[in-house]
């Protein structure tokens, strides 16, 4: 009962946390491109993927950490999990300190690198307080997320995190308003990783009592680290490697571009990663606890996870380029092309559609057995990225990531359910099937469907009801599609509805 109850407090908090800090964020994006130019915009996006890359200093520790944990906290064996994370917090220090040398290295490097009218010494400082906060969180809170994750606790740090950012945010939106330097700006992301590593300590002082770190560190427990670390090299590399291409040949305005597109979808995302986190903790305590249990859960599970995720994207693929038209008006350059919300749109789709498959790899602790095959997305991904990108530009890099996708979903799909489940992979494939057509001639119908979307407050309202009628549509096919699923699901929401009364 605590894991549903947890699970719903990381559901509800999480939805609110996004809606919150969406509605804050998306002022950030513009208020940069009015004030200091796309080149400036293009500079921080870059800036932040190359922070992304540098995080694989990590070599896996926090992943593998999270596996090994399930066991421990599920039996209530705190001793053991003290000694996990003992052995997690000595890496994190050790990782913290080579954190900051690249950080500062980078401030000095990256700079001179860049074709860009920005100065150096502008560059080099907002290079350095970007970096700033992973190091503190390295060295202090590092292994404290990790507890909270396994724990089914993440509503207390999206709750901070949710604090923290609208904060910042809103201070960040007065000193740009007021025509501070961007020096001024960056400089508030120190001060609010400071005061989320005071909050994050102190909280785990007061609930966690047992926690002793001084016990003698189990180094073996987390030893698939670095196959976990493979696999986090592949999903960088189609999450991040575009911006990085971009940067070099085709500039910082077309980073720009690119960049805003995916702030738009990566709010969509956030809404996907928080439904799905929010159960990720106890499916993966019940996987290693009743095998039989999880396949009738997971059933529910995969079925209406993809049906939010297709009807999300759906929505997003409608009110794109309306909304980008409103949002870049007085831009320095075009922001406006329907090619580009296409190609995202597939890569979206195909990027967190397999998350559910993943899920059971990750539960299974498989890292070693299919880290050729990140290897081989990674491969397939930067080389179609390079050849294509001097051809077709931003849409050269997105062709790339897509086709990378259609290999390792695929592949994560056969391989959770041939060689984890034992079962055949067709009622994956089949739930896949039904939304993609349910996408389609969603897509296609709303799309012409005359709608005034000149202002925003007509953009919102048609945005609305248009949500309500995609999301029901997709749940309620789904679930006449899957009857099992539907009886399953009704069950848990049955339950979880009296939690939450009684909560």
């Amino acid at each position: 009962m605590s894991r549903q109850k947890n699970s719903i407090n990381n559901l509800l908090w999480g939805i609110l946390g996004n809606l919150v800090t969406s509605v804050v964020a998306i002022v950030i994006p513009r208020l940069f491109i009015v004030n200091y130019g796309s080149e400036v915009n293009g500079l921080l996006s870059s800036i932040r993927q190359i922070y992304v890359y540098l995080a694989l200093l990590e070599v896996g520790v926090g992943d593998a950490s999270v596996v090994a944990l399930y066991g421990p906290i599920g039996r209530r064996n705190y001793n053991e999990a003290n000694q996990i994370l003992a052995a997690t917090d000595k890496y994190y220090k050790k990782i913290g300190v080579i954190y900051a040398v690249c950080v500062a290295a980078l401030g000095f490097i990256y700079p001179l690198l860049l074709k860009t009218t920005i100065p150096y010494l502008t560059c080099c400082l907002v290079i350095i307080l970007q970096g700033s906060g992973n190091v503190i969180s390295y060295l202090v809170q590092g292994k404290y997320n990790m507890l909270l994750r396994v724990d089914n606790r993440n509503y207390v740090t999206t709750n901070l995190s949710t604090a923290t950012t609208v904060l910042t945010d809103i201070i960040r939106i007065i000193l740009l308003l007021n025509g501070k330097s961007i020096i001024e700006v960056q400089a508030t992301y120190l001060v609010f990783n400071l005061i989320k590593m005071i909050y994050i300590s102190w909280y785990i002082k007061k609930n966690y009592k047992w926690l002793d770190l001084s016990v003698e560190p189990n180094y073996e427990a987390i030893s698939q680290r670095g196959a976990v670390f493979m696999h986090q090299i592949s999903s960088l590399v189609f999450n991040h490697t575009d911006v990085l291409i971009l940067t070099f040949v085709c500039g910082l305005k077309t980073v720009s571009i690119y960049s805003l597109y995916a702030t738009i979808y990566g709010m969509v995302n956030n809404i996907i990663s928080i439904a799905s986190n929010s159960v990720q903790s106890a499916l993966g305590q019940i996987f290693n606890s009743d095998r039989k249990k999880y396949m009738e859960i997971n059933e529910a599970f995969e079925t209406y996870y993809l049906a939010l995720v297709f009807s999300l994207f759906a929505i997003a693929s409608i009110f794109i380029i309306p909304f980008m038209k409103l949002y870049t008006s007085g831009a320095d350059v075009n922001y406006i092309d329907w090619k580009i919300p296409v190609l995202f749109g597939i890569y979206q789709l195909l990027n967190y559609g397999r998350v559910s498959s993943n899920f059971i790899i990750g539960f299974a602790g498989e890292f070693k057995s299919t880290q050729w095959r990140a290897w081989l997305e990674t491969i397939i991904n930067l080389t179609a990225s390079f050849i294509c990108v001097f051809k077709f530009g931003i849409y050269g890099v997105l062709f790339g990531t897509i086709t990378a996708l259609i290999y390792r979903a695929n592949d994560i799909i056969l391989f959770a359910n041939h060689h984890i489940l034992e079962r055949s992979a067709w009622p994956t494939y089949r739930r896949w099937i039904t939304n993609i057509i349910i996408f389609i001639v969603t897509v296609c119908g709303f799309s012409k469907v005359p709608m005034d979307c000149d202002s925003y407050l007509s953009l919102i309202l048609n945005a609305i009801w248009v949500s309500i009628l995609v999301v029901i549509i997709f749940f309620s096919i789904d679930s006449l599609v899957e009857r099992s699923a539907r009886h399953i699901a009704w069950k848990y929401m049955k339950s979880s509805i009296q939690i939450f009364l009684n909560h």
